[in-house]
Formats: C-alpha cells, sequence, structure tokens
C-alpha cells in the first residue's frame, strides 16, 4: 500500500508554475524525492488551466508521510507558497493493493 497525495497548486500570473520551478531549482524537490519511504515527486500542468500545476507525491506509508511533514523542508515549501500566493486543493488516495483488474488492462496498450 502506499499513498498518493494530489496537490493542486493554483494562483495568478504563472506563479504556480515558478513555484514548481523554484522547488526544482532550489533543490527542494530532489531533496524530497531522497527522503525515506517517498516513491514519487512530480509536477504537472493540466492543458486546461495554465494556472494550476498538479504535485503527485506518493509516500510508502503513512509513517513516512508523517516523517516529511515534520522535516525542516516543510518549512521552505510554505515560505515558497507564500512567496507565490498559491492556494491549494488536496486529494488523497490509497494505492490498490490488487494491482490492475485483468477488465482494465484490455484498454491499456503497452
Amino acid at each position: 500500500m502506499s499513498l498518493v497525495v494530489n496537490l493542486y497548486y493554483t494562483g495568478k500570473g504563472g506563479s504556480a508554475k515558478r513555484f514548481a520551478a523554484a522547488m526544482e531549482s532550489t533543490g527542494v524537490a530532489q531533496r524530497i524525492r531522497n527522503e525515506p519511504g517517498n516513491e514519487r515527486y512530480d509536477y504537472f500542468q493540466p492543458l486546461n488551466d495554465p494556472e494550476t500545476i498538479l504535485l503527485i507525491d506518493q509516500w510508502q506509508d503513512q509513517q513516512a508521510l508523517d516523517a516529511h511533514h515534520a522535516s525542516p523542508m516543510m518549512q521552505e515549501l510554505a515560505d515558497l507558497r507564500e512567496k507565490y500566493d498559491l492556494h491549494m486543493k488536496v486529494e488523497r488516495y490509497v494505492t490498490d493493493e490488487q494491482g490492475m483488474p485483468a477488465g482494465d488492462q484490455k484498454f491499456i496498450r503497452k
């Protein structure tokens, strides 16, 4: 089981994109990727919303996510969110232990 957290960062005038670029260029994103239990930390931009950046943040378990939330990087994140005046919407999911059902696999082109 993994925890997947989708964070939608929304701002104005390209601020969400500048935030994601700052996270990458300062090395904060890479340091988060290197934390124990992190399985994914990737930014995307929805094609129909240029003012939003989606972060897909995946952790091995709740303990790993809790350790991340207790890390000093969270203050760096908060400071950057404030700097770029971002607002957030969050979705949280637990991965399916069974994997993709055979009936769904027929729709996947490999």
